[in-house]
């Protein structure tokens, strides 16, 4: 198992059921640090599949399903979306999203076997700031932006884990420490308990680029690659006044092509070959195991039920008159 982790494959530990999810495998490897949600492969009563997030323990329930309902409205580009939440009265709190293969961006840097190319990294960062500049538009705050809680699929990255900083506690009370919150990416204002707000998300960003381009969150200025070295460090500056908004952080990032008549934009990066090839092919294993591990789940569904049918009785042998 040890081996298939290492690249990319589901990690394991999943068995049950949450919700009305029937649970297949676990996306993030058993043991992961800091992670602001368990995320789950899990299947419908109706056979789709999906990627189940469970509040991590230790964290507000309440707070969780609050912050992914109210995600649920939010039509950003980029943002997991949110489909079926748990109900009040649940014994875990969870949310759904439609499924498609993915990596954990700690994940994918184990595969690829350290930092990401500049390229790839510059279109995480240009499709994130693209989304949060969307949220922030409408008034909204992620408030769980860190290295574990995006997704790196084909077609782009997914940011996870919906109000993560609130949900592991509440307003006023300091949230360093606590349990699924990374402390590189976690904004000063909100590490002391400050409601989060939009330049806390973009302190977080300038975490998950640093991450991805030198393996960790709190970089020396001289290991950034020197294109991303201004753009990463505005965001890391400790004081939210002087941090960039996510719009204008995008143009550094995705600079718009010489006589463009179109504004700046991730799809632009995220051509064929963003990503490096050995995080192409995790990708197409995890979709391969997780198919076999559907069916063979199935099956043993199945041979469950057919054990579980009541047995018919023998039929009545017929009456010889001789043996009376």
């Amino acid at each position: 198992m040890e081996t298939a982790r290492a690249h990319g494959a589901p990690g394991s530990g999943a068995s049950g059921r949450i919700g009305p999810y029937r649970l297949i495998t676990r996306l993030d490897p058993p043991g992961s640090p800091a992670l602001p949600c368990r995320r789950f492969v899990a299947r419908g009563g109706d056979g789709e599949t999906v990627l189940l997030s469970v509040a991590p323990p230790g964290g507000d329930p309440r707070a969780f399903a609050a912050e992914a309902e109210e995600a649920r409205r939010l039509p950003a580009p980029w943002f997991e979306p949110v489909g079926r939440v748990s109900g009040a009265g649940e014994r875990q709190a969870w949310y759904a999203a439609p499924f498609r293969p993915a990596l954990p961006l700690p994940v994918a840097l184990a595969v690829h076997g350290g930092p990401l190319p500049e390229a790839t990294v510059r279109a995480v960062g240009a499709a994130l700031a693209e989304g949060l500049a969307a949220a922030h538009a409408q008034g909204f705050t992620h408030a769980g932006v860190s290295p574990a809680a995006v997704l790196l699929t084909a077609d782009g990255p997914r940011l996870t884990c919906h109000g993560a900083v609130r949900a592991a506690g509440p307003d006023g009370v300091p949230r360093a420490g606590l349990p699924g919150l990374d402390p590189g990416a976690l904004a000063p204002e909100q590490a002391t308990g400050g409601r989060p707000r939009p330049p806390g998300d973009v302190f977080a960003l300038g975490a998950v680029l640093a991450y991805a381009a030198t393996g960790h969150t709190v970089p020396e200025s001289a290991e950034l690659p020197p294109a991303l070295r201004g753009p990463v460090l505005s965001c890391l500056t400790r004081d939210p006044a002087h941090r960039p908004t996510a719009a204008a952080l995008l143009p550094a990032l995705a600079p718009p092509a010489p006589h463009a008549t179109v504004l700046s934009s991730a799809a632009s990066l995220l051509a064929p070959g963003w990503l490096p090839g050995r995080v192409v092919a995790a990708l197409a294993r995890q979709s391969a195991e997780l198919l076999a591990a559907e069916t063979e789940t199935d099956a043993r569904d199945e041979a469950r039920s057919f054990a579980a049918l009541p047995t018919a009785p023998a039929p009545a042998r017929p009456h010889d008159p001789r043996r009376t």
